[in-house]
């Protein structure tokens, strides 16, 4: 007979919130953010983690995804929540998932959650564009462009059907980067979005751009993402949303300790002095 899940009134309180930072590399960008939901959970039973449980008639595990990354995107920069019923070391945790998971789905950093709510911090996304077949030349005069519009329109099939949304607004920085190309011909773009309602995916910035240039792209374009997190308006860069989180870990460490060491032994105080 199949195991009986236990009642409500017997699962056993969350103690301690981990957050996890994780990559999808190579192949297992073509993962689908359910697929990777089954693999991470797979993942929590082989790591044997106390893994809390939501109430209800139908109980599931207390795992909170934000900010996935689309289907065919590498991500250096994918985050989600897990709430355990007994407290962990957040290395061992990290080591513990990533061993549990396959090559291309890896953990990166785990840390104990700090106050606040991480899907806000997600405010947003640095990603690169690299365009098979376009020259750099090319690729700079079509950012220029995409630039002096004040309103590019793209359409996306969504949930809802074809949906036409402005895919400009969202873009704080463009440019084109130096960095080493998967090919020997291969433009890479770097930008900058702001996340929003709806939310503007990269795919839809290469649309723009191919919308009001023509650029020679002899391939799919490869998208990955760098980082994710809150905005730094000023130089339109992304900051690391898990910074707070290591500061209050820390925090507190070093007052237990400022603790441990002015807090006198018992008995120090009442011990008599020498004459």
């Amino acid at each position: 007979m199949a195991p009986v899940q236990a009642p409500p009134s017997q699962q056993l309180p969350a103690v301690q919130k981990l957050r996890v930072r994780f990559a999808k590399r190579g192949r297992l960008r073509f993962t689908s953010h359910r697929d990777f939901q089954r693999a991470f959970e797979r993942a929590v039973r082989r790591a044997d983690l106390p893994v809390a449980f939501s109430h209800g008639f139908s109980p599931h595990p207390k795992i909170s995804y934000a900010g996935a990354a689309p289907t065919g995107a590498a991500s250096e920069a994918e985050y989600l929540e897990i709430s355990l019923t007994h407290e962990r070391d957040a290395e061992q945790v990290r080591a513990a998932l990533d061993a549990a998971l396959p090559p291309g789905l890896d953990v990166l950093e785990v840390v104990v959650a700090g106050p606040g709510s991480l899907a806000d911090r997600l405010e947003a996304s640095e990603w690169l564009i690299a365009l098979p077949g376009v020259e750099s030349d090319a690729a700079s005069a079509a950012v220029e462009t995409f630039l002096a519009r004040e309103e590019i329109l793209v359409e996306r099939m969504t949930k809802r059907g074809l949906r036409s949304f402005d895919c400009r607004d969202a873009v704080l920085r463009l440019t084109v980067a130096h960095e080493p190309a998967p090919v020997e011909t291969c433009a890479i773009l770097k930008v900058v979005l702001r996340h929003g309602t709806p939310a503007v995916r990269p795919d839809d910035v290469l649309a723009g751009v191919l919308d009001v240039a023509t650029l020679p792209v002899t391939g799919p374009a490869l998208l990955t993402r760098l980082a994710q997190g809150p905005l730094i308006a000023a130089s339109g860069t992304v900051d690391d949303p898990l910074a707070r989180d290591r500061d209050a870990t820390q925090a507190t460490a070093t007052g237990q300790a400022d603790d441990h060491q002015t807090h006198p032994a018992e008995g120090d105080a009442a011990a008599p002095s020498e004459p």
